[in-house]
């Protein structure tokens, strides 16, 4: 038995959604829903996720960006906005966003930035990275093309739905 892990965790499949493409702040995104199959995002916080990218996509990202963002649902009522870009070709940056409860908008998820250099921090969950090594995937996918608006294109269209 591992001490990552408690005896009584019970792990279940997710569903991962492709909920659209989104601009924003000149920057390409392919917009995810995570969730229990029979727990979607409720259409309040799915608003609020589509919120986020008029109001603080041009704080976080910048012009030219590609990337994709998970709207994970994480229990009854703690959803993480994961926002991720890459950068220097083949980097995948990430932004933590976060809601719980009756928050009234997405706010940044300052744990997730510790302020010691060095320290372990959480990135993505067993679930997320169903999506993220789909995204890694694709992108490398475009990395190894001629990157012309076909390949771009090609980009686009290449989403993930399934079981994670």
């Amino acid at each position: 038995m591992s001490k990552s892990v408690g005896a009584d965790y019970r792990h279940y499949a997710k569903q991962a959604v492709f909920s659209g493409l989104r601009e924003a702040g000149e920057a390409e995104f392919k917009y995810y829903h995570l969730t229990a199959a029979d727990a979607p995002v409720p259409d309040e916080v799915a608003a609020l996720g589509e919120a986020w990218f008029a109001t603080h996509a041009g704080t976080t990202v910048e012009p030219g960006d590609c990337g994709f963002v998970l709207l994970h649902r994480c229990g009854a009522d703690f959803y993480f906005l994961l926002v991720s870009v890459w950068r220097g070709a083949n980097e995948l940056w990430e932004a933590v966003w976060y809601r719980h409860g009756d928050m009234a908008a997405f706010a940044p998820f300052d744990p997730a930035y510790p302020d010691a250099a060095g320290v372990v921090r959480p990135t993505f969950c067993v679930w997320e990275l169903g999506i993220v090594a789909h995204e890694a995937l694709a992108w490398g996918r475009y990395l190894a093309s001629s990157r012309d608006d076909t390949d771009r294109a090609a980009w686009r269209c290449d989403i993930f739905n399934g079981l994670v």
